[in-house]
C-alpha cells in the first residue's frame, strides 16, 4: 500500500499549482478575497459530502470525539492561510514559485517536525543529509525564481 499513498502524494502535489491558480482566478474575477475563499471552502465542502454519499461513513462515536487532541481539530483553520495566500498572491509570484515556495517551506518545517516528533509524527532526527536535502530545496527555490 506504500505505492498507493505514494501516488496519492503526487496527486495532492500535482493539484497544488492548479489550485493556487483556480482560487487566484476566482479572486481576480470577484475582487473579493474573502468571498473567494467563502467559495473554495464551500465547494470542497460539497465535493466531501458528495464523496460520502458513496462512501457512507458513520458519524464517530462520542468517545472517540471526546479524545482528539484540541490541536488536531484546527487543520481547516490552518488552510485558511495557504488557500489565502494563494488566492492574493499566485499569480503575482508564478505557479513556479509560489508552489515551489510553499512546497520548499512545507519540506523544511517537516523536517523541524520530524526531528522532534511534533503533532503526532514519529521522530525521525534532522540527519545531516535530510538537513542538505531542505538545504537544496532553498536553493532550488532560489533558482526557480531568480531564472
Amino acid at each position: 500500500m506504500q505505492w498507493l499513498a505514494i501516488v496519492f502524494a503526487l496527486l495532492a502535489g500535482t493539484a497544488n499549482p492548479f489550485q493556487a491558480g483556480t482560487n487566484a482566478e476566482l479572486k481576480g474575477q470577484l475582487a473579493q478575497p474573502l468571498w473567494a475563499t467563502v467559495w473554495v471552502y464551500a465547494s470542497g465542502l460539497l465535493g466531501v459530502l458528495l464523496v460520502q454519499l458513496f462512501a457512507r461513513q458513520p458519524l464517530p462515536a462520542a468517545q472517540q470525539v471526546h479524545a482528539v487532541p484540541w490541536w488536531a481539530w484546527t487543520g481547516g483553520l490552518i488552510s485558511i492561510l495557504a488557500t489565502f495566500a494563494g488566492l492574493m498572491f499566485a499569480k503575482q509570484l508564478g505557479a513556479g514559485v509560489f508552489t515551489g515556495i510553499t512546497i520548499t517551506m512545507s519540506v523544511v518545517i517537516s523536517i523541524l517536525m520530524d526531528h522532534f516528533g511534533l503533532i503526532g509524527f514519529k521522530q525521525h532526527t534532522a540527519s545531516p543529509l535530510r538537513l542538505a536535502g531542505g538545504l537544496l530545496m532553498v536553493i532550488g527555490i532560489w533558482m526557480v525564481s531568480r531564472f
